[in-house]
């Protein structure tokens, strides 16, 4: 069964949602639950899809949209129409790898900035796709690391507040724009 929310994957002049940055609260706050998977939700994974491809971006979560729910969306391949993309809802991380893999991230809400982040290098998520239907993945490598960082979002956790180098962290935020104090640390995963 294909997915009701198929879009282009192309750049707007005016993607539908406004992308928040780091500094803006709503990026704090912890995302709800989706109770009820409908056409609303659908919409809205629809337009996080048309406001990622416009930014260039591979993930974004709704609170990145000042949205608070548990709903991410990913595509890894973004220059590839036959590649689907991923829409999960209420993921959960069921299991993940002891061994971690240092790589370079950025994200839409912090432009500009690329830092080495540790994360575990295969996970397996349960979520919810755009049907209401439980689903399973098994992530490794790229992928993992994107679905992380976009679960992240969920809780008000920013990939810069995971990177061990803080010497180089506050020279990228500072190059960029951004203020140190806006990064709230958290343990290694």
């Amino acid at each position: 069964m294909s997915s009701e929310v198929l879009v282009e994957k192309r750049k707007l002049k005016n993607p539908p949602l406004n992308i928040h940055t780091l500094g803006d609260r709503v990026l704090r706050q912890s995302a709800k639950r989706v109770s009820k998977v409908d056409d609303e939700i659908r919409e809205l994974a629809r337009q996080m899809l048309q406001t990622m491809y416009s930014a260039d971006g591979i993930g974004l979560a709704a609170p990145q949209v000042a949205v608070g729910k548990q709903l991410i969306v990913v595509d890894t391949d973004p220059e590839e129409p036959a590649n689907q993309p991923i829409i999960l809802l209420n993921p959960k991380i069921r299991r993940h790898s002891d061994d971690l893999a240092l790589g370079q991230e950025g994200c839409l809400s912090i432009p500009g900035v690329y830092l080495d982040v540790r994360r575990p290098a295969q996970i397996e998520v349960a979520y919810k796709d755009e049907q209401g239907r439980p689903q399973v993945i098994v992530a490794t490598d790229l992928l993992a690391r994107v679905i992380q960082h976009e679960m992240d979002h969920l809780t008000g956790v920013m990939f810069v507040d995971r990177v061990e180098n803080s010497l180089l962290l506050n020279q990228e935020l500072t190059k960029q724009g951004f203020s140190k104090q806006a990064v709230k640390p958290v343990e290694a995963a």
